[in-house]
């Protein structure tokens, strides 16, 4: 080995111990325990992405940006800080969220959870130009501060649904459709000009739905009546001391001056961040006897195969329960579903898992902002089904679509010659349209699959058919709206969904479990070093996984899919 190999071969050991020896501190450093001052307030920044769960490993964390909020994390962490005497108050710095009404309500109610200890809850705007979902929030809250030149826009529920077929048209594409029922409006933005009436009924249905429980809640927590709240709402638009003059906040303070609301007694209380925070160990209560109930978060689109990274997984999903079932210490699972729907067959592959576990323990479903059409087909065999008032769910119905680009292959100067053996070796390619007898064909089969959803849905939800049709028919409904028909059985969130899987369990409410929660998360040391079994329960090969879950989701032929564009902003 000659001298220049040598030095390589030194730096290069050198940099691994470097390397190693850094991520061995911060691995130590983050388990180091975490010392509270003995009065302090939590801060807490909301803003941005809003998921029910943070992707489970460093590396696609990493890759893919996964700077999200945690409804999970948030949901534990504000649970401890409750219990915990050394945190006396919660400030909450609230920005523009992203998610759905679902998941807000959802936070709402780990706030309102927080504030039965008797500890206060303070939220902080600097600017909320359009603030309806953020306010709605923060309406949960003892107080509600402002910058002193903060805009904050409350303007109702609404916006525009766009619709392409005319600009696809110009360009030579068609989305061909077949689909059961009228309100199964998926790809109506492609095949329509604009509303249908089923489409219309359905979208004033859900908006009008949404906007009286915005009106009503954030009215009675604010102190206004529904009419006095709707005036303020058709003025729009407010700025620092007016907004304080008409009641929508209860101070205009610069951040600075925020100390001086903190305070206990004449004390002013010690900062702790949400970041160390999570840090801090909880306090156990009781003995813990070794029951458990498993968390199981199934987030995204549905496809046959292993999930990653946004997409629900048959298999992924089917192994989590099998897992749970027979895992005699867990005596529940809930399933916590947040997902628009997807493929036909992946979803009855789920259901038929549920199905199985439901015989050994309680299934209870969490249902977040959507669980609809493949998502509610998921849902349908649990013991209980629990969801938010502004969930979307339902949309019980089965939908087939193709490309045709014939016209736009004609444009560009494309050719092609017909070489197929059978009559429909080519009835999904896109250089033709669908036949008259292809198009019969294709709503026979997705008939016969509405069936098997009517059947399925029928049995869980003890009714019959007839009674499934006239609430399905793929139409979609509001979680409070699905209550009154049937399709779920209460209102509420994690924690009520909790409780509900003790119950039926007959776990007493005073008896300490520990949360089996799948994917597992896996800590970048445990990922980098640990023995290749641990990583591969919660870490999946990502590369070929991403490239396999579009080719199946690509490949499926049935779909069990919610409209995409309920209620644009």
């Amino acid at each position: 080995m000659n001298k220049k190999k040598v030095i390589w071969l030194i730096v290069f050991l050198f940099l691994i111990i470097i390397f190693s020896g850094t991520l061995s501190f911060l691995y130590f450093e983050l388990k180091r325990p975490v010392f509270l001052p003995e009065k302090a307030y939590l801060e807490l920044k909301l803003s941005g992405q809003v998921v029910d769960r943070a992707l489970p490993d460093p590396v696609s964390a990493f890759l893919f940006g996964s700077q999200a909020i945690s409804l999970h994390d948030l949901w534990l962490n504000l649970k401890k800080a409750r219990n915990d005497d050394r945190i006396c108050c919660l400030l909450i710095r609230l920005g523009p969220l992203s998610c759905d009404w679902g998941k807000v309500n959802e936070l709402r109610e780990f706030i309102k959870d927080f504030r039965t200890s008797g500890k206060k809850v303070y939220f902080y705007l600097e600017e909320l130009p359009d603030a309806d979902r953020e306010y709605y929030l923060a309406s949960a809250g003892d107080k509600i501060i402002l910058h002193p030149l903060g805009w904050l826009g409350l303007n109702g529920v609404g916006g525009y649904i766009p619709f392409f077929k005319n600009a696809l048209k110009k360009i030579g594409f068609k989305v061909e459709v077949e689909h059961v029922e009228e309100y199964k409006t998926a790809y109506n933005i492609f095949t329509e000009e604009g509303f249908t009436p089923a489409h219309r009924e359905m979208l004033l249905s859900l908006n009008e739905n949404i906007f009286k429980n915005y009106v009503l809640t954030v009215a009675s927590s604010r102190g206004f009546t529904e009419k006095e709240y709707l005036q303020l709402l058709n003025q729009g638009l407010f700025q620092g001391k007016q907004a304080r003059e008409k009641g929508l906040v209860d101070e205009v303070l610069y951040p600075d001056e925020l100390a001086e609301l903190l305070k206990e007694g004449n004390r002013k209380l010690a900062r702790v961040s949400y970041k160390t925070y999570r840090r801090v160990a909880e306090k156990k209560k009781g003995p813990y006897r070794g029951r458990k109930i498993a968390i199981i978060y199934a987030q995204g689109p549905i496809i046959t195969g292993e999930g990653f990274l946004g997409f629900i997984g048959s298999e992924t999903i089917s192994r989590f329960l099998q897992e749970a079932r027979k895992d005699s210490r867990i005596k529940a699972v809930l399933l916590r579903v947040d997902s628009p729907g997807g493929s036909a067959v992946a979803s009855d592959l789920i259901w038929r898992e549920i199905v199985l576990t439901r015989k050994e323990k309680p299934v209870v479903i969490s249902m977040s902002d959507v669980a609809g059409s493949g998502g509610y087909w998921i849902s349908m065999a649990a013991t209980k089904i629990v969801a938010h008032p502004q969930t979307l769910t339902g949309s019980i119905g089965v939908l087939a679509a193709k490309l045709d680009l014939s016209e736009f292959y004609r444009r560009i100067g494309i050719t092609a010659e017909r070489l197929v053996f059978g009559d429909h070796a080519d009835i999904y390619s896109t250089f033709r349209p669908l036949t008259r007898e292809e198009r019969e064909l294709l709503k026979e089969q997705i008939c016969w699959t509405y069936n098997q959803f009517l059947l399925k849905a029928a049995e869980g939800r003890g009714k019959n058919q007839e009674e499934i049709d006239k609430i399905g028919r793929g139409r979609v409904w509001t979680g409070q709206q699905a209550r009154e028909i049937g399709l779920v059985d209460e209102l509420g969130g994690l924690s009520r969904a909790i409780e509900i899987a003790r119950q039926l369990a007959g776990i007493p409410a005073e008896e300490q479990i520990k949360l089996e929660i799948w994917p597992k998360k896996i800590s970048l040391f445990a990922f980098l070093f640990g023995r290749s079994e641990e990583r591969s329960s919660f870490s999946f090969n990502w590369p070929k996984l991403w490239i396999s879950s579009w080719q199946a989701l690509l490949g499926e032929k049935l779909f069990a899919f919610m409209p995409f564009w309920l209620l644009p902003q």
